[in-house]
This record gives structure tokens, C-alpha cells and sequence, in this order.
């Protein structure tokens, strides 16, 4: 885990976007990112991305994490990006992970996607991860 101190917790929405409703990885991630001190918003299944942008604007958190195993990653992070970007939370994290083949995780991080995290990855790999972009990232 990390030592970096900040004025308040690191607040991370954690979503399942769309007709996927597998969401235990989802939980394990929320209840993992809640363990090492930050404040999680897990906004439960079937969200669309303007609920997803819409609630992580009115919580001001600091990045933002879905979890996908549709196969729909590839329109979901494109319009939750072009989302981030209308409403000018260019601050904001965006990252994820699920079953998404790595060719497509190099294209989204071409559209300023962070991280995307494979099955397997582990839970204090995905913390550090995001407590080092929010202290590089975030001014608070």
C-alpha cells in the first residue's frame, strides 16, 4: 500500500455499466479500495454512463472505476470518457477492469482510459494505482 497523506479520503465511484450483472468482482473492489481508507460510492448494476458521470460529478470523486465483463467496453469507456470531458471533470480518473483484450486497452488508452485491470490483478496493485495517480493528478 502507499504512505501518501491527503486532506481527505481519496473518494472512487465504482459502477457496472449496462446489462451486466456480474458484479462480485465489483464489490470485492469497493470493499478492498474502502479497506485502504478511501470513500466509495458503488453505484449497484445497470447504470448508464450519463448516471455513472452524473453521479461521480455530484459525489466529486476522484476517479472513477467500472467493472465490465460484457463485452461492451469498447462504447462504454468511450462515452463515460466523452462524458468526463463535456462536463470538464478532465481530473477525474477513469479506469476499470474485466475482460477486456489488450489490443482494445491500448486503444482506450489512446482516449485517456487509465489502468485497465485483468481478472487476477492484485487488489493492492489497483490501490497503489489509484492513490499514486490521485497525488500526481489531484491538487487537495
Amino acid at each position: 500500500m502507499s504512505d501518501i497523506q491527503f486532506n481527505r479520503p481519496i473518494r472512487v465511484l465504482v459502477a457496472k455499466v449496462g446489462l451486466d450483472g456480474h458484479d462480485r468482482g465489483a464489490r470485492i473492489i469497493a470493499t478492498t479500495l474502502r479497506d485502504a481508507g478511501m470513500e466509495v460510492i458503488y453505484t449497484g448494476l445497470r447504470q448508464t454512463p450519463e448516471m455513472v458521470v452524473n453521479t461521480a460529478l455530484q459525489e466529486d470523486v476522484d476517479a472513477i472505476g467500472i467493472s465490465i465483463l460484457s463485452g461492451a467496453h469498447m462504447t462504454v469507456f468511450p462515452k463515460v470518457m466523452a462524458l468526463i470531458k463535456e462536463k470538464k471533470m478532465g481530473d477525474v480518473l477513469l479506469t476499470g477492469g474485466g475482460i477486456i483484450p489488450a489490443d482494445d486497452m491500448a486503444e482506450l488508452k489512446k482516449i485517456g482510459v487509465g489502468e485497465l485491470f485483468p481478472p487476477g490483478t492484485s487488489t493492492a496493485d489497483i490501490v497503489t494505482y489509484i492513490t499514486n495517480w490521485v497525488h500526481t493528478n489531484r491538487n487537495f
